[in-house]
Formats: structure tokens, sequence, C-alpha cells
């Protein structure tokens, strides 16, 4: 792995951030304004015929607070390397669709579920949301009750779209709640949380 990352690092040159092994892959981070070169180089040169996937993940705290990761394999060598660029919400990652076409609905993927463009897409819209859909599901900022909710109106005879209502506030969960379990050393009759009514089980 570390000769396949050190090869990968070689061959791209000045593009490449950093090369390493991690989660038993070579991994390299690349300047997001040379990804397609680098993906071309990897193609061409190191062999490596297919974009097996294209996914996001979202730290918040950054800067540039998206990770773009492109897994690549290597069918004639069974090998395979993950490249990794940044980039904010508002600045584009040029689109891998003239390297690898499978990627175009990799990118409309995370293009939905991040919000992070992708320059020269030739059909960059939403895919697993609806067209009316508000915000991007996997940002880390994105409500866990989202902003909407869809149904049927069997009057109406159409989907509707309502803002979200909750039946009950937000539980404040303790370390007595028998929801969250407890810390057993041995069975003494009672349920944890019977403290709260007063008496035993």
């Amino acid at each position: 792995m570390k000769a396949l990352a050190s090869a990968a690092k070689k061959a791209c040159g000045k593009a490449v951030i950093d090369s390493k092994v991690a989660f038993g892959e070579a991994t390299i981070t690349v300047k997001r304004e040379q990804i397609v070169d680098v993906l071309r180089t990897l193609r061409d040169d190191l062999g490596f015929q297919q974009l097996v996937d294209l996914c996001g993940a979202d730290f918040p705290t950054r800067a540039d607070r998206f990770d773009i990761v492109y897994h690549l394999l290597s069918l004639t060598r069974n090998e395979r390397i993950r490249v990794k660029v940044s980039t904010d919400e508002a600045a584009p990652v040029p689109s891998a669709i003239p390297v690898y076409p499978s990627a175009e609905w990799f990118e409309r993927e995370a293009f939905d579920m991040y919000g992070v463009f992708f320059s020269d897409h030739p059909d960059l819209r939403r895919m697993l949301t609806d067209y009316g859909f508000e915000g991007h599901p996997l940002r880390k900022d994105f409500p866990m009750t989202g902003y909407v909710e869809v149904r049927y109106d069997d009057e109406l005879k159409r989907v509707v779209y309502e803002p979200v209502k909750l039946a009950q506030e937000f539980r404040n969960f303790d370390f007595l709640s028998p929801w969250e379990g407890a810390d057993y050393v041995k069975w003494s009759g009672q349920l944890p949380g019977d403290e709260k009514a007063g008496g035993k089980a």
C-alpha cells in the first residue's frame, strides 16, 4: 500500500498535498483545481480503470468543510486507491465526468446530500430528494426532523408539504431513565426509574 501511495504521489507531482495508507487503502489528498488531471493520470498511467464510488463528508468546523472522496479500482492489478479533495460551500469541484462518465450520478448525489457544486456537470440537479426540498440532509447542521413533512391529502387528492410538527417536546434523558439502560451490578428487584415512581416494581 505504501508503494502504491508513493507511486501515485510521484505520478501526480505537485497536485498531491498528502499521501498515506489509511483504513487499509492508499489515500492521496490532492488540490481541488487539479482533480481531473490527477484522475486522468491515475487512470492512464497507473491503470485505475474504474471509479467505484464518489462520496462526501462534512466537517463543519473547518473552513473547507467538505471532503469529496473518490474510490478507484484497478481491475488488472486488483488494487484500490482513495483520492480526496476539500472544498467549501461555494467553491465548485471540477466534474470527473470527462475521465469517468460514471461520476455523473455520484456527483448529483453529493450535490443533493451536501450541496457541493461540480463545475461543468451536464445535469446537476437533485436526485434523491424532491424538487422543492430545502437544505441538504447529510450536512451536520441539518436538523434531524427536517424542515417540512410530506403526506398525501385525501381531500385534496395530492401530496402536500407542511412544517414539521412534533407531537411532544424533546425529552431530556438522564441516567435513571429506563430508555438508556443502566450498569447492573446485581439484581435488586427494581428497575431503573422506579425511584421516580416512589416505590418498588
